[in-house]
């Protein structure tokens, strides 16, 4: 059951002024690293999706992987990125931007989706699901190259055509917690 981890930091920061959330410092290091910090004992392998300030990335220790679908295609493209470098049958992916991550969640999500035998595992808090915190199966690359093909972008979208299983992780919501403005940063620095 090894694991490729996926660092999703491949997106325009546009809520945030443009800035490239995963460099911003979070009690002063970059929210990528303390992301790092936690997924990496997580996965069998690591890597960075990126499409800007790809050196400072690089400078985090792990390879840097950029989207083959131009024009910052979301999620789904770093995804997409992801399968083709992978090196392992299963993919977890998690957004730079959430830098309290599960130390749990690769382990809850791969048990379930191997329970249900499922393509993908989604992690949930309350009824809020979070589709770029998931783990799914290498093999279903094919898949999401002909939903790319359509011109299809959306996440859920492409979940909603898969069998999918969603995971609680109601008691750890705090984990998921996600910034995408500078006040939503201030104020998990001074939660945190």
């Amino acid at each position: 059951m090894s694991i490729t981890g996926i660092v999703l930091a491949g997106g325009k920061g546009t809520r945030m002024g443009g800035a490239n959330k995963g460099l911003l410092e979070f009690h002063g290091r970059p929210m990528v690293a303390h992301v790092l910090h936690r997924l990496a004992p997580q996965v069998d392998e690591l890597m960075i999706n990126a499409n800007r300030e790809i050196e400072r990335y690089r400078q985090m220790g792990y390879p840097v992987i950029q989207d083959e679908i131009s024009g910052f295609a979301g999620p789904l493209a770093g995804l997409h990125a992801g399968m083709q470098h992978a090196q392992h049958p299963y993919i977890l992916t998690v957004p730079c931007d959430s830098p309290l991550l599960p130390s749990n969640l690769a382990k809850r999500l791969i048990n379930a989706l191997i329970e249900r035998d499922a393509d993908i595992a989604i992690a949930k808090t309350g009824t809020q699901a979070h589709p770029v915190f998931s783990l799914c199966r290498k093999a279903l690359l094919p898949k999401l190259e002909l939903f790319l093909e359509r011109g299809e972008r959306k996440m859920t979208e492409w979940i909603a055509e898969l069998d999918s299983i969603e995971v609680s992780f109601t008691d750890q919501a705090p984990a998921f917690t996600n910034i995408n403005t500078p006040e939503e940063l201030r104020i998990l620095e001074q939660a945190a």
